[in-house]
């Protein structure tokens, strides 16, 4: 399996028709018995949360996607799981299926304002973070939290983890179980940071930063427990979608056998 070849500079890869995959993405949430609560909704915008609770659930896991418009696998991978079905007994689940759908007609990582979503969770100022940050604040805190993204310049996948209060790692059997569908990327050094078999434990304090991406919020404000997954954007798409949904199935295989 070898890399494209097609990034020089920016992300040049495929894109995707944003608003028919979220039309059948809530398709497949109704036939599934989700329930769908639009938290921002305006002329030309509109953003989603997901969920779905189970009987006597022990666990609560949330999944976004979809913050940069050149990372097309997240949602992809979003829908397919919704699809699938197959989430495990006893675990409450939300999801958000893409914090930026203005971002994805345009194919590039910014919004339509060209504003980097994901840097804007500490002090947020655009319309979709406002939103989104107003809706996480009326759920209950999460067992652990999982951001589906990609990276143009990655050799493979790779994960970061925080993971403050040194609880049971999922890493470890994220990449194994990504291995089987893609390259991991094990490089010493990623977005420079140390790294070891495609895993960044970053040992940040989120407050040594201004430019907060979304798992920085999650892990000071819902979860103590955060995975970015990010897939290798000069493989193929294919590739890329069933990396992050082996990653995400990783993770819902522990929590059901917890």
């Amino acid at each position: 399996m070898q890399r494209l070849g097609k990034n020089i500079g920016k992300y040049f890869g495929e894109g995707i028709e944003i608003d028919r995959v979220l039309a059948q993405v809530e398709a497949a949430a109704e036939e599934h018995g989700w329930k769908s609560h639009p938290f921002l909704k305006t002329d030309s915008l509109r953003l989603i949360g997901l969920t779905r609770q189970a009987p006597k659930a022990r666990n609560r896991i949330y999944i976004s996607t979809g913050i940069h418009g050149d990372e097309p696998a997240g949602p992809l991978a979003m829908l397919q799981l919704i699809q699938e079905d197959l989430w495990p007994a006893q675990t409450d689940i939300w999801l958000c299926p893409c914090l930026n759908p203005t971002g994805f007609p345009l194919n590039r990582r910014e919004n339509r304002e060209g504003v980097d979503l994901n840097r804007e969770y500490l002090h947020p100022k655009s319309a979709e973070i406002r939103a989104h940050v107003a809706w996480l604040q009326n759920q209950p805190d999460f067992t652990v939290s999982l951001c589906l993204h990609e990276d143009w310049e990655a050799h493979g996948f790779y994960v970061y983890e925080l993971n403050p209060d040194g609880r049971p790692s999922f890493a470890e059997p994220i990449v194994e179980a990504v291995a089987e569908v893609c390259p991991i990327d094990k490089s010493l050094l990623i977005e420079g940071r140390e790294a070891s078999n495609g895993i960044i434990r970053p040992g940040i304090d989120p407050y040594s930063r201004t430019d907060w991406p979304e798992a920085f919020y999650l892990i000071t404000h819902k979860s103590r427990l955060s995975y970015t997954m990010e897939a290798p954007s000069d493989f193929e798409l294919t590739t890329r979608v069933a990396a992050l949904v082996a990653s995400v199935r990783a993770v819902l295989k522990r929590l059901g056998e917890q």
